[in-house]
């Protein structure tokens, strides 16, 4: 199956542009919201992890996070010892409804002594992850690829070019008979560089 019959789609999707911490307090409760860009499961839990460490005497570490194309997208919510769907479902449902991915909200809880109830923790958690989500800077994510492809030392220059001029990486190079260089661009350049390819002969290989 050749790259052109298997093209990823070229649309982007938000993704916070940086990270950004908040605190409100709510009947005497402190609530400390962490927003971080993610893209990994891993990525999050350490982030989790690492605010279970920073605040290691706090009542609750609550998180939500969403990962990848909104259509297609891994989530993950989490109570930490809340009341089931009171802490973790309401910080995702904030996310959701910012239309925003590759996120994940912390929100550290500190017990000031009042109970909130059900519905007084839902808005809690809410408002928290509100915080953070509406004043956080959005930033267009831009799919990538990588294509191998099998360069004559002669057009080797000319492929590094264009990869300069796109703003492209190299992942990957080995010489041998021939330069055979993993090109990782944004997928909305790949149909160019597979033109370039196509006009020179030179071969993709995966």
């Amino acid at each position: 199956m050749s790259y052109l019959s298997r093209r990823l789609p070229i649309d982007g999707y938000p993704v916070p542009a940086s990270p950004i911490d908040r605190e409100i307090i709510i009947n005497k409760s402190r609530f400390i919201t962490w927003l971080r860009p993610v893209a990994h499961r891993e990525d999050a839990m350490a982030i989790v992890d690492e605010a279970r460490r920073r605040y290691p005497d706090a009542s609750h570490h609550c998180y939500a996070y969403l990962l990848g194309r909104p259509a297609s997208a891994q989530a993950a919510m989490n109570d930490d010892g809340e009341p089931s769907g009171t802490a973790g479902k309401p910080i995702f449902n904030v996310i959701q409804h910012k239309g925003m991915s590759d996120v994940l909200v912390v929100v550290i809880r500190y017990f000031g002594g009042v109970k909130l109830g059900a519905g007084g923790l839902v808005r809690a958690y809410a408002a928290a992850a509100e915080a953070v989500l509406s004043a956080v800077e959005r930033v267009e994510h831009a799919p990538q690829v990588t294509l191998r492809l099998a360069v004559p030392f002669a057009l080797e220059q000319r492929i590094r070019f264009w990869i300069e001029q796109h703003s492209a990486q190299v992942a990957e190079v080995t010489y041998g008979q021939q330069v055979h260089i993993a090109v990782t661009c944004q997928v909305k350049d790949q149909e160019d560089l597979l033109a370039l390819c196509a006009a020179e002969q030179i071969a993709v290989t995966s």
